[in-house]
């Protein structure tokens, strides 16, 4: 019984029925501009005063209602409606304006429901519970009993003391009709104003652009500031231990430090541009570090740490490391320095370097006479005691590998022969910017 009653007066019963009551009011422009033009066709008389016109001015409404549904804002104003009011999930409908004909079409039928439906409901608010007041009060108030009121049971002929049967009647046939216009209301509003397969595409990809930029930013973050601290800390370390032996050192390492600090501060500068919406490029900004231009300052940086690399530098067909597409000297840069981050994590002794230039059908990894960038990292693995704690949760890898599938190149890390290695490889395209 209380749920009954609670979804014919409750609170959303009842805020579907105000939904309704919006809607009817939504017509009335439509619906005074069709009674004027039924009214003339009809020879010239007020078309609200026939029933028959009435109903006619309200049908030929419904065809301008549906024809205005076709422009952009009436979906979202609709939605907006219905979320607040139906108590519908906001994820069963579609986000934004209609784009499609198919969508517009949907929108068009919805804004007719709801318009035409909300006309007859509104209407039935308005008279019924001055008429049901009318019959409840009749056998109470004998002016009404004397009145000539007309419409048989409603006359003053009747039996009084069945008129508030009546009205009770219409009382509860207007809760039930609004009720149920309501639920069918919310039951149609995911059908047509649901998203459609576009707006489901168009939400994917969005979500995606999204990720992409996050896992970017992230990728960004780790490799300018995650190294940066890695090469500082083991910077640190091995100038504590020769502080007292090696002056010379340990003003080297302070230096790389300090170089280590400041150029990692311009590139945190940079990555935190793009977080503001709208920010365009600073001029001043750092620009992102390539293989070209800050290879030897990253091996001179990690030397300085305490580490020794070798480092084979075969540019082959391109001639030096300027003539590498940029994107592909960037990645490559990123590449390498975490790396050599992870080398000195999970191995010990001297870091044997290999960057070069071939040509693609060598390994069959790309296809035939198109050029790519192998770079080969190893050096001893470490014993399980002396490896450094891992703080990152491997992100720093998989990120390069990300970097690598970005450009159609693949990232390997591991334990391979008696030693860990990591192997890069970047397809580039023609060898040219």
């Amino acid at each position: 019984m209380r749920d009954g009653l609670s979804r014919l007066l409750g609170a959303r019963a009842r805020l579907r029925w105000v939904h309704l009551i919006l809607g009817g009011a939504l017509l009335m422009p439509y619906f005074l501009l069709t009674q004027v033009g039924v009214g003339t066709a009809a020879g010239g008389v007020n078309a609200l005063s026939s029933l028959p016109l009435t109903l006619a001015a309200y049908a030929a409404a419904l065809p301008l209602v549906a024809v205005t549904a076709v422009f952009g804002l009436v979906r979202p104003l609709s939605v907006a409606a219905v979320r607040a009011m139906c108590g519908v999930p906001g994820e069963r409908l579609a986000e934004g304006p209609a784009r499609s004909w198919a969508a517009r079409g949907r929108t068009s039928a919805w804004w007719t429901l709801h318009l035409g439906l909300g006309a007859l409901i509104s209407g039935m608010t308005l008279a019924v519970p001055p008429m049901a007041v009318v019959l409840i009060t009749l056998p109470f108030v004998s002016g009404l009993r004397k009145t000539e009121l007309g419409l048989g049971w409603f006359s003053t002929e009747a039996d009084p003391y069945v008129a508030p049967l009546f009205g009770i009647g219409l009382l509860g046939g207007l809760v039930l009709c609004a009720a149920g216009a309501g639920a069918l209301v919310a039951r149609m509003a995911p059908v047509l104003l649901g998203p459609t397969a576009a707006d489901r595409l168009a939400a994917a990809e969005e979500r995606a652009a999204d990720l992409a930029v996050r896992n970017r930013l992230a990728r960004e973050l780790h490799d300018a500031v995650g190294h940066a601290l890695s090469a500082v800390t083991l910077q640190a370390v091995a100038a504590r231990r020769m502080l007292e032996r090696d002056p010379g050192f340990v003003r080297e390492a302070l230096a790389a430090i300090e170089d280590t600090t400041r150029r990692t501060v311009g590139e945190l500068d940079a990555v935190l541009g793009l977080l503001r919406d709208g920010d365009p490029a600073r001029p001043d900004a750092a620009p992102a570090p390539t293989l070209a231009v800050d290879l030897d300052g990253l091996l001179a940086r990690t030397r300085a740490a305490g580490a020794t690399v070798t480092a084979h530098q075969d540019p082959g067909p391109v001639g030096d490391w300027a003539g590498l597409p940029a994107i592909a000297s960037r990645e490559a840069y990123r590449i390498v320095q975490e790396g050599l981050s992870n080398a000195l994590r999970h191995g010990t002794g001297p870091v044997d370097l290999r960057i070069r230039v071939r040509a693609g059908h060598e390994n069959g990894h790309s296809e035939d006479g198109q050029r790519e960038l192998e770079i080969t990292m190893t050096n001893a693995p470490a014993a399980p005691g002396e490896r450094e704690p891992r703080t990152t949760g491997g992100r720093g890898l998989r990120g390069s590998a990300e970097r690598a599938a970005l450009l159609g190149g693949s990232v390997e890390a591991g334990p391979y022969e008696d030693r860990w290695r990591l192997r890069a490889v970047l397809p580039l395209a023609g060898g040219g910017r």
